[in-house]
Order: C-alpha cells, then structure tokens, then sequence
C-alpha cells in the first residue's frame, strides 16, 4: 500500500517532469565555478558578488540559485548563499561527482533516444550522440577526451574501490595464472602482480582495449607476467586459452544480454579444469545495502540500453544466478559487501 498522499506524489511526480532541468541548472552553477566559490566562502557570497566573480551576469545567477536554493543545494542566510550539505556533496564527494559527470558527458544526449532503443534492441543514443558503433566498448580509443575521461572514472571508480577486497578473495588460495576477461585497461592484471611476486595474468578483451592494455601496462612493475589474448566474445566461435586456476571477470557480464551471458559462460566452461575457479564480480540490484546505491544501479541499467549496446543491464543476483546454471556451472561461494556495492560469486564445475 502506497504510504504518500496525493500532493506529495503529484509533487514527486513534478520533479520527474522537470528532472533534466534542474540537472542542468547545477551542472551550469558548477561549470561557472559558482558552486565552488559559494563552498569556499565560509561566511556566504551575495549574488552580486558571484556575479562579479563569475563573469556571468546578475539576471543569470539570480535565475539559477532560484533553482539551487529551492532543491537545497544552496542556502541563503542573510541574503548570502552558503553551501549545504547536498551542495557539498555535489561538487566533492568523489562518487557522486564521478556519476554526475557520467551523466553529463556521457548520457545526457543519448538518454533522448532511450525510447527508440527500447523498441529496436540497439543503442540508438550511442548512433546519435557518438556514431555508428554496435557498442561503447568499440568506440571507446576514438571517443573525445573529456567523454572518454568520464567513462573510465565511472567504470573504475566502482572496481578499484573493491579491489583491495577482492584480492582477498582471489588469492586465498594462492593461484598461480589468473585469466582476467574483459580486462579493460589492465588495472586489476596490474593489482595481482603487485600483489603477488609469481603469478601469471592472461587479460582477454577486444583488440582495441588490448592495444590500451598493453600501452598502460608498459615498463610496470609486473608487466613481464601479463600476457595477452585478443577475443570478440559474441564473435560465432569463441575460443579461451586453458590452464588457468582463476578465471576471473569484473563488471564485464552486465555488459551482455542474458542469451550473451550464457554463451560466455558455457564458452568459459570449455576453458575449465576441475579445480578451475571461475570469480565473477558484479554489483547486484538486490544486494544493495542503501537506497542511493540501488537508485543509482536501476538508472545505470537504463545507459546500457541506450547507449552502451541496447541490450544488457544491472541483474538482479536472483536471475544472474539462474544463469549461470544454465550455463552448466555452479555457485559454490558468494562474497557480499565487497568494496562500495560489489558481490564476488565463485562458481565451479558441477
């Protein structure tokens, strides 16, 4: 039973509607630098006085700190404006300006194209905002600087804040070759290395990331024990080099549908050995502990569809493990509260 009277959903129902402008209001408010200059006066700054600072007129100002002001972002106390505490968090806490950039660069215009997405099961925001890739993934080494900057935070912001924990998981065992699927730019290859003076890190991925592995990797402590291995893994025939202890892929199977998921799961079984480990991280709609969190997972979901390949999302762990059943494989042990939002589920031959 829904627990919110009638205004207060028409008044929800309100921020919806006007949702991407007050996106953009403080996106303005921070790029004009009138966000950081209200933090750092500690006593409040007139509107006047942002003006001047800023460079941008009076008439501007007072129309964005309206908004600012009513969401909460500003205070005004004595006709200063002071910073509040979703202010604060706005322009310094890291995670939020990591997914608030995202948005920005990487999803905004797209996002229009949701609706066409949806219907046709391709990423038409990508076509619109970027050009004619089946993937982000494939368009990543040619995108523009500044969007390609906000991809990478995002993605690693949410991997490297678990690393440190999973390398417990991962080496409790003490494995001596690791294969890292989707490895991305190499920095987990690069943390096991560091970690571990002896094993061996296989990164799999698409050559395009390959080629940037292989370039971020270079002369580093450990580059000497990573090799590679350039695979499609939707490609007709996908085969994976064996004789690996750990095979290990994460926030790569979000990236796929659930047919897809499948395909590389059964694909990743014909690699296994009987002692073979396969540790999969991901992070889970319904394994999360705070509302933001899952908040922030529902609407990432939603950039796969339109823009990262029109087909894939954040699973919930109650379908993602059924398949990995269908897949032929098993989960044997599942890691919760790894990093900020993560879950490691080790699986095994049946």
């Amino acid at each position: 039973m829904e627990n919110i009277s009638v205004l207060e959903a028409k008044y929800e129902a309100q921020k919806i509607a006007f949702g991407p402008i007050a996106f953009q209001a403080v996106n303005s408010l921070i790029k004009i630098g009138a966000l950081d200059l209200i933090h750092q006066s500690r006593k409040g700054i007139s509107d006047e006085d942002i003006s001047k600072k800023t460079g941008i007129s009076i008439y501007g100002i007072k129309v964005l700190l309206d908004l600012a002001r009513f969401m909460k972002v500003v205070l005004l106390e004595n006709n200063k404006n002071k910073i509040s505490k979703i202010g604060y968090f706005l322009i310094k806490d890291k995670l939020t300006t990591i997914n608030f950039n995202f948005v920005n660069d990487v999803c905004y215009e797209g996002a229009f194209y949701l609706e066409d997405s949806i219907r046709e099961e391709k990423p038409i925001g990508l076509h619109k905002a970027f050009g004619q890739w089946d993937t982000i993934y494939e368009a990543l080494s040619e995108l523009p600087e500044n969007i390609r900057k906000s991809w990478f935070d995002f993605d690693h912001y949410y991997s490297d804040t678990s690393f440190d924990s999973a390398l417990k998981i991962v080496f409790k065992n003490n494995p001596k070759k690791i294969m890292d699927i989707g490895g991305n730019t190499g920095k987990w290859s690069l943390k096991c290395t560091s970690h571990n003076n002896d094993v061996e890190m296989t990164i799999v991925d698409l050559p395009g990331q390959i080629s940037t592995a292989k370039k971020n990797i270079l002369n580093k402590t450990g580059a000497d024990r990573i090799s590679f291995y350039p695979q499609n893994l939707l490609s007709d025939e996908i085969s994976l080099p064996g004789e690996h202890d750990i095979i290990w892929m994460s926030q790569f199977l979000d990236c796929f549908s659930e047919k897809e998921i499948i395909k590389i799961l059964k694909a990743v079984k014909t690699a296994m050995s009987a002692n073979t480990k396969v540790m999969i991280m991901e992070t889970f709609v319904d394994c999360q502990k705070y509302p933001a969190a899952e908040f922030s997972l529902h609407n990432t979901s939603l950039y796969f569809t339109f823009i990262a390949n029109g087909n894939s999302r954040m699973y919930p762990l109650s379908s993602f493990s059924k398949l990995i059943e269908k897949a032929g494989l098993v989960i044997s042990k599942t890691h919760d509260e790894v990093g900020v939002s993560h879950t490691i589920l080790e699986c095994s031959l049946p």
